[in-house]
């Protein structure tokens, strides 16, 4: 399966993003558990972050950002990547 990487920036209030925060967390502890290889972060700095997770295809990938809590939610604007992996 092909990795595939949301890059987001945050748009709305942190007290808004925050409340959404737990729901997105177990979104992507149940891709973990359905074998997505998920992993997801934010950047040092306020306002971004990324998901990382593996899909069968860009459709697969589409669907599993579009029922993220956070895509749900508006809290973000993102871009969707797939990522060709050359060393590993």
């Amino acid at each position: 399966m092909p990795w595939f990487v949301k890059i987001e920036k945050g748009v709305v209030d942190k007290s808004t993003f925050d409340q959404h925060v737990p729901a997105h967390v177990a979104y992507v502890k149940g891709l973990i558990e359905r074998g997505y290889q998920a992993k997801s972060g934010y950047w040092a700095e306020f306002g971004g972050g990324m998901l990382l997770f593996r899909a069968a295809s860009l459709d697969e990938a589409k669907a599993i950002v579009a029922a993220d809590p956070l895509i749900k939610h508006h809290c973000v604007e993102y871009e969707l990547h797939e990522w060709r992996v050359v060393v590993e």
